[in-house]
């Protein structure tokens, strides 16, 4: 079955980096988008990166983007969001997400199969 497992999150200072990894299984990178997105406490989710499936462009929520690179290694089916010069308005659960077709990045309803999140603190 579908099976997606993010790791990598933590507690960093701010300025650090942190990079998250999504390990995907039940189906290949070659055939679904995927994206990263976040939940604050009272906020709603927002989109962070995705990238696509067919040639792998990239995409970034304007708040991130320059401190964040998304990145996929077909071959270890896994997804990589790295993550740099974090900030005290970073912190949340980070969550991937896989669907068919085009990487939305601003409609996480569109996505069909989510991890269960790793949180991410940023604290001095």
């Amino acid at each position: 079955q579908v099976q997606l497992v993010e790791s990598g999150g933590g507690l960093v200072q701010p300025g650090g980096s942190l990079r998250l990894s999504c390990a995907v299984s039940g189906f290949t990178l070659d055939d679904y988008a995927i994206g990263w997105f976040r939940q604050a406490p009272g906020k709603e989710r927002e989109g962070v990166s995705c990238v696509s499936s067919s040639d792998g462009s990239t995409y970034y929520a304007d708040s991130v983007r320059g401190r964040f690179t998304i990145s996929r290694d077909n071959a270890e089916n896994t997804v990589y969001l790295q993550m740099k010069s974090l900030k005290p308005e970073d912190p949340a659960v980070y969550y991937c997400a896989a669907r068919r077709g085009w990487p939305f990045l601003h409609a996480h309803s569109l996505y069909d199969f989510w991890g269960q999140g790793t949180q991410v603190t940023v604290s001095s």
